[in-house]
């Protein structure tokens, strides 16, 4: 589709990109408590990390306050395929660009399992996010029935053919989290070769102009496995999701 304009630009992955999920928690008085944990260790931090956090989006103004002016971006955990109109309840990029949010998680296995999200809607949201201007995180993953069957490399390439199929300049401004179902909120993790296998799949199905697009990893990254994770050669980062909720784990995810 070379005939749709975005606004975000493309992404690379010049540095180790560390975004946190919060999922549904938080409040005003804990949320303040954890930002200004984040931002007081980044202060005195290395700054070898690009770090983001992506709240609730009733906190998304509260987040964009406290992080203004730090090194810290901000984004939402969901994004609406449609500009605007009668979808109520839903929140369209135009909506969170102005809060100046940077990033959009689409396609999180919560959302496609509880919430029947397609693997088509999934794609027109990391669109409709690139073309307001911000970043898609696009999250693939199996299940562990799909991994003990053999089928991980087919599930995510039914999950990537839709993004894929809108063109190369839309998944040059994509960042890809391979999420393994199985792992998320479960304590247990992939080993740094199994993520590695599967980012490395991923790497080979992205079109020549975005094959240096971020892909990072989420499922239980806590700051004990975090650096042999990273380590791994096509592995850029993490999606976090629980240790994110705790300021020390993620500032030390963040500096593995």
């Amino acid at each position: 589709m070379t005939d749709v304009q975005y606004k975000s630009g493309p992404v690379t992955r010049s540095k180790t990109l560390v975004i946190g999920n919060w999922k549904m928690n938080g409040s005003l008085e804990s949320n303040r408590t954890l930002l200004d944990g984040i931002v007081a260790g980044v202060a005195g931090g290395d700054g070898k990390a690009t770090m983001a956090v992506c709240a609730p989006f009733p906190y998304l103004a509260q987040v964009a306050d406290v992080l203004a002016g730090t090194s810290i971006s901000w984004g939402a955990q969901d994004v609406s395929a449609h500009d605007k109109g009668a979808y109520t309840g839903e929140v369209s990029a135009s909506m969170l660009l102005e809060f100046n949010c940077s990033w959009a998680i689409v396609g999180h296995s919560e959302r496609r399992a509880m919430h029947g999200e397609t693997v088509e809607l999934v794609a027109d949201k990391a669109q409709a996010a690139a073309k307001a201007g911000i970043t898609p995180v696009f999250c693939v993953g199996e299940s562990l029935a799909e991994r003990e069957a053999g089928q991980v490399q087919t599930v995510i390439a039914a999950q990537l053919a839709p993004l894929l199929a809108k063109g190369d300049e839309l998944v040059a401004r994509t960042v890809i989290a391979y999420e393994p179902v199985w792992a998320i909120g479960t304590g247990k993790t992939a080993s740094p070769e199994q993520a590695q296998e599967v980012h490395a799949f991923i790497r080979a199905q992205l079109p020549t102009t975005a094959k240096e697009v971020p892909l990072l990893y989420g499922g239980s990254v806590k700051p004990d496995n975090a650096a042999t994770l990273f380590a791994m050669d096509d592995i850029d980062g993490g999606l976090i999701g629980g240790a994110a909720l705790v300021a020390k784990d993620f500032l030390a995810i963040a500096t593995a």
